[in-house]
């Protein structure tokens, strides 16, 4: 936190925001007992990569740390602290087309490499249908073209 120093009095500005002026004084001390627990708790999360805090939460209370009755809230809160999380599972994309007349996905390498279409369908006020073709470059997300008409052949 940066601190701006303006020439306003440290009791006018807690005044002001209606603050005690204690908090402003009071500095935290960060405890060294988590140490050891955020260590173990870094190690099992790269050997067991799918496991959660609640997990790791028994493994710990079985290995002996004193989480205690609360510690699972603890736990959680230093996992979150420290940015540990599970990966998104990453599932696999089933192929497309048949054996015969296999269709390839091609992931975007460079500008107008892959591009996608798709038809939106809407309707004007008087009932008449209206469509619009919308062709989109998969590596910019930019949207190449728009073209609107009654229908398309």
């Amino acid at each position: 936190m940066r601190r701006v120093l303006l020439a306003v009095s440290e009791r006018r500005a807690c005044k002001v925001l209606s603050q005690p002026r204690g908090t402003q004084r009071f500095k935290a001390t960060k405890p060294d007992t988590d140490k050891p627990l955020v260590e173990r708790m870094h190690e099992l999360a790269r050997q067991y990569t799918r496991y959660g805090y609640r997990r790791m939460y028994v493994m710990l209370w079985q290995e002996g740390f004193k989480v205690g009755g609360a510690g699972r809230d603890r736990v959680h809160r230093l996992w979150r602290r420290h940015g540990l999380k599970v990966p998104q599972k990453v599932h696999k994309r089933r192929r497309l087309g048949t054996i015969e007349n296999e269709i390839t996905r091609h992931a975007a390498a460079h500008i107008d490499h892959v591009w996608t279409y798709d038809f939106v369908k809407d309707q004007t006020t008087d009932g008449r249908p209206l469509k619009i073709l919308t062709v989109v470059d998969e590596h910019t997300r930019e949207c190449v073209a728009a073209p609107v008409a009654r229908s398309f052949t």
